[in-house]
């Protein structure tokens, strides 16, 4: 189970580049449901997202690297590439910063995992945090695989 909130970000935090961060790219084979492939670096993993908003069921099976090349021919719409970074957030809490890259840059989205509804519920965000955008369809990677730039 996936239980996640996401926002659009008003400012970059100060030293964004002394963050780990991950090289990510991902395609989509279908958006109902959500069947997507994704390069992390250099790890692959097929993903089976259900329907919804800030909980979904997510599952996540690995990938070889010829499978994923396979799978990369029937991506429908847009590759989406975007660098990830990680940023520590209070003792239990990561933000994952993604910098999108190409077609949807200058978008810059930041989501946060959470263990229970309950904590998700109760998150207020930093500062530099801007629209709350958890529940607006608009926003999924899937989506924006084929509609293209968001402003």
């Amino acid at each position: 189970m996936e239980i996640e909130r996401k926002f659009l970000i008003k400012s970059l935090p100060q030293h964004l580049d002394s963050y780990p961060f991950h090289q990510i790219e991902q395609g989509y084979l279908c958006t109902d449901p959500v069947v997507r492939i994704r390069r992390e670096d250099e790890t692959y993993y097929l993903t089976y997202k259900s329907k919804g908003f800030m909980v979904r069921k997510e599952y996540n099976l690995p990938l070889t690297k010829d499978a994923y090349q396979h799978l990369l021919a029937k991506v429908d719409g847009n590759l989406i590439s975007k660098k990830r970074y990680l940023l520590p957030l209070g003792s239990s809490l990561t933000i994952e910063l993604d910098v999108f890259e190409g077609a949807l840059s200058p978008l810059i989205l930041a989501e946060v995992e959470f263990d229970t509804e309950e904590s998700a519920k109760a998150f207020t965000p930093p500062e530099w945090f801007g629209e709350d955008v958890t529940y607006c369809a608009d926003y999924h990677n899937s989506a924006l695989s084929q509609t293209g730039k968001k402003s």
